[in-house]
């Protein structure tokens, strides 16, 4: 197992099986729709490449094994590794974190101070629901939905029926439903309607005073 660990990373590091190398396999195998491994072992050195080519590939493999990667690895000091492991968990967790704040969820988070959490699926189902808050023992759902979303004509009736799930969640769980629309800004998302954070934040003390 660690061996063909290591044959598969040098080999996608170096692309020694992709499309320019070897062919368009899949479409090579579905035109021949061979019903033995022999027929399309046949097909592939008679129309593809010889086998010579990929005895070639394989050489090559080991060249960059045994010479790139070994000298790669003796370069590697014990201060490399300790880098490594200190960038990993302190620097790209950081920077994960950073970037998950730049989600819509995240802005939510950051401007209402309390936790938001992602709905279980049973509720993305059945109330329509991505995400909600938990206030004592009753939630508030959210919803995200792009810009545009209530102005396309043909998902009305779908605005509707989810109006009927939303109101079947208030029943169950306590708290409203409320819509976040979704827009982009360059690279980043943001809330198009920020009016709606007040509105949770109402429901939320709503909900903390009963």
């Amino acid at each position: 197992m660690p061996k063909e660990w290591i044959l598969n990373q040098a080999n996608m590091r170096w692309g020694l099986t992709k499309k320019n190398k070897v062919g368009a396999v899949s479409d090579e195998i579905r035109k021949r729709a061979p019903k033995f491994l022999s027929e399309w072992e046949e097909h592939y050195y008679k129309r593809v490449y010889p086998k010579e080519h990929l005895e070639n590939l394989g050489r090559r493999l080991y060249i960059k094994i045994s010479e790139v990667c070994q000298a790669e690895i003796e370069s590697i000091e014990e201060q490399d590794c300790i880098d490594f492991i200190i960038n990993l968990v302190i620097n790209r967790t950081y920077d994960g974190y950073q970037s998950e704040i730049q989600t819509i969820y995240g802005q939510l988070q950051q401007a209402l101070g309390v936790k938001v959490e992602p709905a279980p699926d049973e509720w993305d189902r059945g109330y329509n629901v991505d995400f909600f808050i938990k206030v004592k023992d009753k939630y508030i759902g959210l919803q995200i939905k792009p810009a545009g979303y209530a102005y396309i004509t043909q998902i009305i009736n779908e605005l509707e029926f989810q109006k009927r799930t939303h109101e079947k969640f208030t029943a169950r769980y306590g708290g409203k439903v409320f819509y976040i629309i979704s827009v982009k800004e360059g690279k980043k998302k943001v809330i198009h309607n920020p009016e709606v954070i007040e509105e949770i934040r109402k429901e939320i003390e709503r909900l903390e005073k009963e």
